[in-house]
């Protein structure tokens, strides 16, 4: 929202998955932009910190996934004498959500979780900051055109996706020769596969730059969250995948650039802090001064590589999942889902990640047809898939 003049004076936001990484630094943010309103609240089963939550932004809902979570926190909300409804299920977090006060819904649902909520949003008229890749990794076929249909903008919360759509303002789509989509190589960058056989958990989890969530930090490790984001970027911009090269920049400094068909290569350059691409997905288009981090370009060496295909499979992989088309994308995400919970579990090693998300693309006798009842389909092939392989 803005006043007369065109500055920000705040926006009454839902926050779909309040308690996890990126919910609570989009509260973090919301917290120090004037005017903004957090009208509702959702989690899956964290009532104990949503409480915390609820006393600090005093939404008008909050709704826990989990049964148990929203009968224990409705008991706690009255005990404090507050007035946030609670509410119960995944159809009731989406509907508060979506209630008439909210200009602007972030989803910040991990998975596969994500797809209905996105959707569902999108057909309330909802603005949508979008940080679950899965919507559009899974989905894009669907959510895409619904978006169009309904005239929402999808506004990009992840660095990547947040640098290349500021990095196109003012500038004609069609000029755009390719996406320069930058990877940090995780911490296995320059490793031989014989080095790779016998890393543990705790060495994957340890990001070099970002600090995020376990699935997301081990993809990060396997190249395979850089596929998903080149998935992402292709429905998101409307780019063929050959225009999208990924490369691996270990500083994490350049989040990703556009090059354009005259030569020139515009860079969104930025510190490693989420909370400033939320600000500007809950703000667009207006920027407003805040007090994170900044990035001091003195003293600071670029360096960037070519990603080693070879030793890390899984970026191939989602290239040639989007090329299948149909619910490919759909058993790419769910056989690497389940893997990697193998592989945190301790039931495989490292390498096993790739290479189970490759027999399952492999044996995977796919469905044309892009429905939701077949994306949810496939994600259920993946999983049983790779579990029997492992498990049996």
């Amino acid at each position: 929202m803005t006043d007369a003049l065109g500055g920000f004076i705040g926006k009454g936001i839902g926050v779909y998955g309040s308690t996890g990484s990126i919910g609570t630094q989009t509260l973090e943010v919301a917290r120090q932009l004037k005017g903004t309103k957090v009208v509702a609240l959702s989690c899956k089963s964290n009532a104990k910190l949503m409480l915390e939550q609820i006393k600090i932004f005093k939404p008008k809902y909050a709704a826990v996934i989990d049964e148990s979570g929203a009968e224990w926190l409705e008991r706690r909300v009255k005990a404090n004498g507050l007035k946030t409804e609670v509410l119960h299920g995944e159809r009731e977090a989406i509907n508060a959500c979506t209630a008439e006060e909210i200009e602007i819904v972030v989803n910040a649902a991990v998975g596969i979780a994500g797809l209905v909520p996105t959707l569902q949003f999108i057909k309330n008229g909802k603005d949508l900051a979008l940080a679950n890749k899965e919507s559009l990794v899974v989905g894009g076929r669907l959510v895409i055109p619904e978006a169009k249909k309904a005239g929402i903008k999808i506004l990009p919360v992840d660095s990547e996706p947040s640098a290349v759509f500021q990095c196109m303002q003012g500038n004609d789509k069609g000029s755009i020769e390719r996406l320069l989509l930058t990877a940090s190589g995780g911490p296995f960058r320059g490793k031989s596969t014989k080095d790779l056989s016998s890393v543990t958990v705790s060495e994957a989890l340890k990001h070099p730059t970002w600090k995020m969530g376990k699935r997301i930090t081990i993809d990060s490790a396997t190249l395979m969250n850089k596929g998903f984001e080149m998935i992402e970027l292709h429905w998101m911009f409307d780019i063929p995948a050959e225009k999208i090269k990924v490369v691996i920049h270990p500083q994490s400094i350049v989040h990703s650039a556009v090059q354009y068909n005259d030569g020139n290569i515009i860079a969104g350059m930025g510190a490693t802090d989420m909370k400033v691409l939320i600000q500007y997905a809950l703000t667009y288009p207006i920027r407003i001064p805040n007090k994170f981090a900044r990035l001091d370009l003195a003293g600071q060496a670029l360096s960037f590589e070519e990603p080693d295909t070879d030793t890390f499979k899984c970026l191939d992989l989602a290239y040639s999942a989007l090329r299948s088309g149909g619910t490919y994308p759909s058993v790419l995400n769910g056989s690497d889902e389940a893997a990697v919970q193998l592989f945190i579990n301790g039931k495989i090693g490292f390498l096993d990640i790739q290479r189970l998300v490759s027999e399952a693309l492999s044996d995977f006798k796919g469905n044309k047809e892009v429905s939701l009842e077949n994306i949810m389909e496939s994600d259920r092939w993946a999983r049983a898939y790779v579990n029997a392989k492992v498990i049996g």
